[in-house]
């Protein structure tokens, strides 16, 4: 269960950043006023992800920029789940916040970044990079229950932090040999926190689900549109101009 305290979103707080003076700590002193205070703020996503990116989109948020980055994500020994993808969405955000420090068009973007772990248990399934990983993966499923867990990290212009944890119980029908065998053969597992898309192929796999839908898709939109409002992002400004395009 997850407690008050972690349902709610977390306590501002400043994030670690280069000891050495940036564009990006430059700006955060100086904020702008007058024509440029009116621009419209820029979002840079620490991914690549098409899922993602279509979670976004789905409600009227274009990313300016995506900045994925290459962090290790193994984790430590006796790591929690919930504690690993808090840990790795927060190094994303700070990497990919590291990475636009002094580019002229994004130092002063926001930085959206998510990290998604599948576990049975205290168990995590990682994404299996071969055949074999991924059928043990949907064995280890099948006929039972398991989370998802995804934490998403915002670092604000001003370096300031926010994050949110959201978590979804799945459960799998009893899997056969010839349904894993087929699913493997359809190559959708290859990439995906615990060896399977719910959102493609393995949807007919789910017998129950407790939470969030899009975060077991790998974003909770809700969850993130919150934290972007929250910190005055304009997300239902693109809402308008769908109003707009529709009335022509």
């Amino acid at each position: 269960m997850i407690s008050p305290k972690d349902a709610s979103l977390s306590a501002l707080s400043r994030t670690d950043q280069p000891r050495h003076e940036t564009l990006r700590r430059l700006r955060a002193r100086t904020k702008p006023t007058g024509r440029r205070a009116e621009l419209r703020p820029k979002l840079v996503l620490a991914s690549a992800s098409p899922r993602r990116l279509a979670l976004l989109a789905q409600v009227g948020i274009e990313p300016d920029a995506l900045r994925p980055t290459t962090i290790d994500e193994t984790p430590a020994k006796g790591e929690a789940p919930r504690t690993l993808a808090i840990r790795l969405a927060r190094a994303k955000a700070e990497a990919a916040r590291d990475q636009i420090a002094n580019d002229k068009e994004l130092a002063d973007a926001y930085v959206l970044a998510a990290d998604t772990v599948v576990s049975v248990g205290r168990r995590v399934l990682t994404k299996p990079q071969f055949v074999e990983q991924a059928v043990a993966s949907l064995q280890l499923l099948s006929g039972r229950s398991h989370r998802v867990v995804t934490a998403v990290h915002l670092i604000t212009p001003d370096d300031r932090a926010r994050r949110k944890v959201s978590e979804t119980r799945v459960r799998f029908k009893r899997l056969n040999e010839h349904e894993i065998d087929s699913y493997i053969a359809s190559r959708e597992w290859r990439g995906k926190a615990g060896g399977y898309a719910i959102q493609g192929l393995a949807s007919s796999f789910v017998y129950k689900l407790i939470g969030s839908y899009t975060n077991v898709v790998g974003l909770p939109v809700t969850e993130v549109v919150n934290m972007l409002v929250g910190e005055g992002f304009p997300v239902y400004f693109n809402w308008l101009k769908f109003g707009e395009t529709d009335a022509g």
